[in-house]
């Protein structure tokens, strides 16, 4: 194995579900191989809902002026002055409960060791960190850990009124004295200046003497590629540096480590973070890993074995053969960040388990489970949704303070928010003085959604004795960003799981339930539910798809141009995001894109932290930056950063969709899309339809392969033997 390729779900190559592509949400599209045969017959009806005009010549997309699909460089620091936006609050909260989980955690067992005109290689190296940032390239995103939060003062609680935290600081900008620093330095190395800003952020105030005396962990700003971090290195030290230089390799392990969180990954195996060393050239991969060990930059977990108790008095006793062994659990090296989030998550489930009281619920199935256990586990399609929703309403009919919690805020319910607004503290039951919310019954729907770093800090949050319900489709795409928490706890065996007897409904439920089973089966759909809707090449499937989100999906079923999302692969190519969002601008909404790319109306998608996107409709912008309406709430992006964290939102990836549903959805499945489908990357692509679903269909005989072979690969992760070591000594 070469360095850590893009997972194969679907939006692997892009990275993230976030805007930036910064949590395996990508895929750029391969180039296109021309003219795609006429595919097969797949499920429904193979004509377009309503009279349309045939498809004739493609048109190929014309670039909407009100485009930017390079982000600048400017800074992620709010604006000054006025109120908090809801990503600073949120990453502020998030910081200071990181800070709680680490104190706990060194309680415990003490602290984890850390570890002008341009040409040339500048300008490569500037075009690199802005093609990551516009979602043109992948890349591998470092988050340098932000001092924490000063804690908040202890306040005397009142029953009726929750405790909210204070509000959060903002965050801080580089000081100006680092940056010009740091300048100096990447002008020495022929890097591009305008990158200063974004090093002194990642590496702090020591940023310049850092990097003059480690070129290389230049690697740790998005987009950097190693190649361009060598020749960087080689400017600044000369012929003193070589491949075999430890801080080469140092950088290049973490770097490979990185890369792998993105694809979902919390470790990596020995080996294979080995044959990546060794494809970028590190003459000793191994002695490289040990350097990278023994500073402290990534930890080493091997699973110890438990040695057999030997029978007394048999001293000439046969040994076990090999082949009766059971074979060792492989090295795996991580970093602390999600170690320790992982770690954290396994305890928090743990405590959980080991606190609730056990009592008596009568109900069906689910509630009795509840009611028995401090962790249970749902699984089941859309319509099973309503069965945790409904122990949730008579938990509290019960007189329990119970909560329900979703990945997107879909309209569930009044009573329902999103995780990431109960962790910033902007909706949910408010917090005590020890940061544990005032709960007995959490219920958490699209767990599936869950990364391990959102797991931990909403686990953390919880207090003794509460109640936790996760609930989710095992069959979804998992979490943008790193780690597989349901598919973990799923696998683990340590708490009951509940599957609902529920099916989904109609011709679209029947067509998912299918691919859920590896069939694509055609569904009887009588009231034009699914359409398959064949193309030749990519252009023609863009040219498709205006038309039937503008025209043919309006006018023949009677669901509005916004209330139509349309799902692509990925985001680069002929038929992805990019293009696709180009030529609906231009169809529904053109515009000069005078405010940053957008305009009032305009469809967006929104990423207000790395790993979760909202989607919305820009309503106007002024001297702070875009308003949104988003779902019920209205946004404030701050003008710094609009080009990092938005785009136009027509055309989304799966990632990016999952977890919210539309009532029509258009696919699309241009050739070249192909090798990027696997079979849950199409069940939620086909799974966000309610009421119907148009498949723009180029890929041939690729589609029903997928569905039956193109299972995605397993992600690499410890929560689970973490989790099953806890509680091993409670089930015996």
């Amino acid at each position: 194995m070469t360095e850590p390729s893009g997972e194969t779900a679907p939006e692997a190559a892009e990275p993230a579900e976030d805007l930036r592509e910064e949590a395996a949400e990508g895929l750029d599209a391969p180039e296109e191989p021309g003219a795609a045969e006429a595919p097969a017959e797949g499920p429904g009806t193979s004509e377009e809902p309503g009279t349309t005009e045939g498809p004739g010549a493609a048109e190929a997309p014309a670039e909407g002026p009100g485009t930017t699909d390079e982000p600048g460089d400017r800074a992620e620091a709010g604006a000054d002055g006025g109120e908090l936006s809801e990503a600073q609050a949120e990453l502020a909260a998030q910081r200071e409960l990181r800070a709680r989980i680490e104190a706990r955690k060194a309680e415990k067992s003490g602290p984890v060791a850390s570890g002008a005109k341009l040409s040339g290689t500048a300008a490569d190296l500037l075009a690199a960190v802005r093609a990551v940032e516009g979602g043109t390239a992948s890349g591998s995103a470092f988050y340098e850990a932000p001092e924490p939060a000063p804690r908040r003062p202890a306040v005397e609680t009142v029953p009726a009124t929750p405790v909210r935290p204070p509000a959060p600081e903002r965050p801080t900008a580089p000081a100006p004295g680092t940056t010009a620093a740091v300048r100096e330095v990447l002008v020495a190395g022929g890097a591009p200046e305008a990158l200063a800003g974004r090093v002194a952020a990642v590496l702090g105030e020591g940023a310049a003497p850092a990097l003059r005396e480690d070129p290389w962990q230049l690697l740790a700003v998005p987009g950097v590629r190693p190649e361009q971090a060598d020749g960087f290195a080689r400017a600044l030290l000369g012929p003193a540096c070589g491949p075999g230089d430890p801080r080469r390799a140092v950088a290049l392990t973490v770097w490979l480590l990185e890369r792998a969180a993105v694809q979902g990954h919390t470790a990596l195996e020995v080996r294979a973070v080995c044959a990546g060393l060794a494809g970028h050239a590190v003459p000793d991969p191994e002695q490289a890993v040990e350097a990278a060990v023994s500073e402290g930059a990534v930890l080493l977990f091997q699973e110890e074995e438990t040695a057999e108790e030997e029978p007394e008095g048999d001293g000439d006793a046969e040994e076990a053969t090999p082949a009766e062994r059971e074979p060792a659990a492989p090295a795996l090296l991580g970093l602390d960040r999600y170690a320790l989030a992982e770690e954290s998550l396994a305890e928090g489930l743990a405590r959980l388990v080991r606190t609730a009281k056990a009592e008596v619920w009568e109900g069906g199935e689910l509630e009795r489970a509840a009611g028995a256990h401090g962790l249970v586990l749902h699984t089941g399609g859309e319509a099973a949704r309503a069965e945790p929703v409904a122990l949730a309403a008579a938990a509290r009919e019960r007189g329990l303070r119970t909560l329900v919690a979703v990945h997107a805020d879909t309209g569930i319910g009044e009573d329902a928010v999103t995780v990431a607004a109960l962790l910033s503290g902007a909706a949910g039951p408010g917090r005590d003085e020890d940061g544990a919310f005032a709960l007995d019954l959490l219920v958490v729907l699209d767990a599936p959604q869950l990364d391990v770093e959102t797991g931990a800090m909403l686990v953390e949050s919880l207090p003794d004795g509460c109640r936790l319900v996760l609930s989710g489709d095992p069959e979804v795409l998992g979490a943008p960003g790193a780690g597989r928490v349901f598919a973990d706890v799923l696998a683990s065996r340590v708490c009951p799981r509940i599957a609902s007897r529920v099916p989904d409904p109609g011709p679209l439920g029947e067509l998912v339930s299918g691919i859920g089973a590896g069939e694509l089966n055609q569904v009887e759909a009588p009231g034009k539910e699914v359409v398959i809707v064949p193309v030749r090449d990519a252009g023609e499937a863009v040219h498709r798809t205006v038309q039937l989100v503008a025209d043919s999906v309006p006018r023949a079923l009677g669901v509005p141009s916004e209330q139509t999302q349309v799902v692509t692969v990925g985001h680069g190519g002929s038929a992805g995001t990019r293009a696709l969002n180009a030529a609906l601008k231009q169809r529904l909404n053109p515009g000069p894109g005078r405010f940053g790319g957008y305009d009032p109306g305009d469809r967006v998608a929104y990423a207000p932290v790395p790993g979760r996107t909202v989607t919305g409709t820009v309503l106007s912008a002024d001297a702070e930056g875009l308003r949104l309406r988003c779902g019920r709430d209205e946004l404030l992006v701050p003008k710094e950063r609009v080009e990092s964290s938005l785009r136009h939102g027509w055309a989304l990836t799966a990632h990016q969709a999952a977890g919210t549903r539309w009532p029509a959805v258009v696919v699309v499945l241009p050739g070249d899309a192909a090798g990027g489908l696997s079979r849950p990357w199409v069940y939620t692509a086909f799974g966000r339809a309610e009421r119907h679903l148009s498949v723009v269909h180029g890929v041939d005989q690729a589609l029903p392969r997928a569905v039956a072979e193109g299972v995605a690969p397993e992600r690499t992760t410890r929560l689970r033997p973490l989790l099953e070591a806890l509680l091993a000594a409670d089930g015996e």
